[in-house]
């Protein structure tokens, strides 16, 4: 809501305040004054498995609900929120995909269908609204509606700068796969009589300035592994594109598939980004959204990350901490707020195209949708893609028409 509030725990105090007051306790202590029946989760200290019953309220299944006639909402929205937005639920046994990783399936929002929606601000609205029905003189200042289009660089290019070895390689695969069209692209890159299908970093350019957008580039900046197949570190033109995105956009670093289970690595990573761009990273992507809590976050907060731009699914569009905004992360093992900034993501290209198997036209509508949802909140919109989701070529023929479609759909 934008203000500004402070907390009592006594009764004399709360009684004695003047202006807007709203008791959140298991049973209303006076009269008069807004009230919230609390559950129990908020007062506890460590993790364990919560007994989460659910209310039908505004077309959505909300947990923990009160059972006070007196109480302000027909659920603890504090609580709700507190367990959502923490990633409780991530903290308790889970089963995890070949990754490694929670998977949607798993999430309370994906069972009880509210995944799309980003519950937290609708209850935000929901509430703000009822206490101004009680003090009409109630003023808020939330933030406006704003969109953020993050880039992922895992490939900068499909065949240039790779090497003789990865070239070579390369090559005699596609012949044994029958991949002839493969072949001649590659040749043709190689030979320099066709640009590389994944260099799409001028139109990326020319998107940034004629619609000034606030992007942010995640690069892979890790050791060639099974799942992690950038271009070297210490290619020169690599090195040219990072310092030019640099000049036009911020720039964070994405780290490396295998540098989520070694922080040397990690430290190393982000090191060598910075000596690139000539400062410190603060910013970072997980590669394959690689997000173990509270781990992964304890070891970015350690080699100095401030914003992580990892809180989102693959399989799977929508919000996976339930709300369009940024927050704090929360550390539940060690019950502390940290200063690391969580930028929720709402979809991702790959999850589009390839977990959701959308055309071009359906993944248009589902993107005008989520938008939509948003903008209602006056919340913050992260979108995420590749650069190779702009080569209009193969399985992504088309879907710079679906980027501009998003770009249409932000302004209006």
């Amino acid at each position: 809501m934008g203000i500004d509030y402070s907390f009592t725990s006594s009764q004399d105090e709360f009684v004695k305040k003047q202006g807007v007051k709203l008791q959140y306790t298991f049973k209303k202590a006076s009269t008069g004054d807004l009230f919230v029946e609390s559950k129990n989760l908020l007062f506890e200290t460590g993790i364990g498995n919560q007994d989460i019953q659910f209310v039908d309220y505004m077309d959505i299944s909300c947990p923990f609900p009160s059972y006070s006639k007196d109480s302000l909402l027909p659920f603890d929205i504090f609580t709700a929120s507190f367990y959502l937005i923490s990633r409780y639920e991530e903290y308790l046994p889970h089963k995890k995909d070949m990754h490694h990783r929670f998977v949607a399936a798993e999430s309370l929002a994906f069972q009880k269908n509210f995944l799309h929606l980003p519950v937290i601000n609708i209850w935000a609205k929901d509430l703000e609204r009822k206490i101004k029905e009680v003090y009409p003189d109630f003023k808020t200042n939330p933030p406006q509606f704003l969109h953020i289009p993050t880039y992922d660089i895992d490939i900068a290019w499909s065949y240039k700068n790779k090497g003789l070895t990865r070239s070579v390689g390369g090559s005699i695969r596609d012949l044994l796969r029958f991949d002839f069209e493969g072949f001649y692209c590659r040749m043709k890159v190689l030979f320099g009589q066709q640009k590389d299908p994944y260099d799409t970093f001028d139109l990326q350019k020319k998107w940034q300035k004629e619609q000034q957008l606030k992007s942010i580039y995640f690069i892979l900046y890790g050791e060639l592994g099974p799942f992690d197949k950038n271009t070297s570190k210490n290619n020169s033109e690599f090195q040219t594109l990072i310092k030019d995105l640099r000049d036009y956009a911020k720039v964070g670093i994405h780290p490396s598939y295998a540098s989520n289970s070694n922080v040397k690595q990690l430290k190393r990573e982000i090191e060598d980004l910075s000596d690139t761009v000539h400062f410190d990273i603060i910013r970072s992507r997980q590669h394959y959204l690689k997000l173990n809590l509270p781990s992964t976050y304890r070891n970015l907060l350690n080699l100095g990350i401030k914003h992580d731009y990892s809180m989102g699914f693959a399989s799977q569009i929508g919000f996976r901490a339930s709300i369009a905004h940024s927050f704090f992360f929360y550390d539940l093992d060690l019950d502390t707020e940290t200063q690391l900034r969580i930028h929720p993501f709402a979809i991702m290209d790959g999850t589009l195209k390839d977990y959701l198997k959308l055309d071009a036209k359906t993944a248009k509508q589902n993107i005008s949708e989520m938008i939509k949802q948003i903008k209602v909140v006056d919340g913050l919109f992260i979108s995420l893609w590749h650069n190779e989701s702009f080569s209009d070529m193969g399985k992504w023929e088309d879907w710079v028409d679906v980027y501009e479609h998003l770009l249409k759909e932000v302004k209006e």
